[in-house]
């Protein structure tokens, strides 16, 4: 059973490193969660290398920027590892006429691996970033598309594997609904972030080169998402602390608050065994 903590502070001196997620745990999306920047700033002074692992299809230098303007100071982290990032690998050992389907700011992710975006009939290959507008749409709006992906056996690499994502106070559609969709057409899906091997040997890598080598058991992920860090983690055979405030937090609160019988009830439910949990980090 998953034990309560109330401050960080209490477990850090167990690891060595960090590997904490984003959306849900250091920002919602909107607004910057501030205790949470403040304990992994004080997780750094006092050794510990801080690597976000995140599930983003923008590049890691993309979500620098992008934090910096919600109000994440860079000293919270060492080093940021995307879904991005280890996706493009996918797309360059893929065909070169690709469709981007999700948002024209997700283009860098195409940009600089011999790819050549096609109009969506012309593509042999299909990358999907998101949705084209995430606040009105929903997979099912784009069947017919994704129905003659299918039929030429085109897969579908799926650059951020989360079904959904807190944006403010709303809950929005990611990319991982899409191709859970496409998935439910027929269709075959490529994932290389969270909870797939890729993103965490990328992420161990970034550690390793700051801290030098260190056992498992030294190592302690950070998140909110139940398919995504949760199952990654315990695939990974990770320490996890739960954030259970986040994307999760309507399954288990009560009067405004985490009932833990319930969380506990739930964990069981999922299969899942978190080391530690917190409703916020701080």
């Amino acid at each position: 059973m998953a034990k309560r903590i109330e401050n960080f502070s209490e477990i850090s001196g167990h690891y060595d490193v960090v590997l904490c997620d984003v959306w849900g745990v250091v920002h919602n999306g909107v607004d910057p969660f501030p205790k949470a920047a403040t304990a992994l700033e004080a997780a750094r002074e006092s050794g510990l290398a801080v690597v976000l692992i995140t599930n983003s299809p923008r590049l890691s230098w993309q979500v620098v920027e992008q934090l910096r303007q919600i109000g994440v100071p860079d000293s919270a982290y060492d080093r940021i590892v995307t879904s991005g990032d280890v996706t493009r690998g996918l797309i360059a050992e893929g065909p070169k006429t690709v469709f981007l389907l999700g948002p024209e700011r997700d283009k860098a992710l195409l940009e600089g691996i011999g790819v050549e975006r096609r109009p969506a009939g012309e593509a042999q290959s299909l990358v999907c970033t998101g949705f084209f507008d995430d606040e009105t749409e929903k997979p099912e709006d784009y069947t017919d598309m994704l129905l003659d992906f299918k039929a030429r056996d085109v897969p579908m690499i799926c650059a951020n594997p989360d079904l959904i994502v807190e944006r403010g106070h709303r809950i929005i559609p990611c990319a991982g609904a899409m191709a859970a969709y496409y998935e439910q057409l027929g269709g075959k899906t490529r994932i290389a972030g969270k909870p797939h091997r890729p993103i965490y040997e990328a992420t161990l890598a970034a550690a390793r080169e700051l801290r030098g080598d260190f056992p498992v058991e030294r190592v302690l992920a950070i998140g909110d998402g139940m398919p995504t860090d949760v199952r990654g983690a315990l695939n990974y055979r990770l320490d996890l602390l739960y954030i259970s405030g986040g994307i999760h937090a309507k399954e288990y609160t009560l009067n405004g608050e985490t009932d833990e019988a319930i969380l506990n009830a739930y964990l069981e439910r999922e299969n899942a065994a978190p080391k530690w949990w917190m409703p916020r980090l701080a």
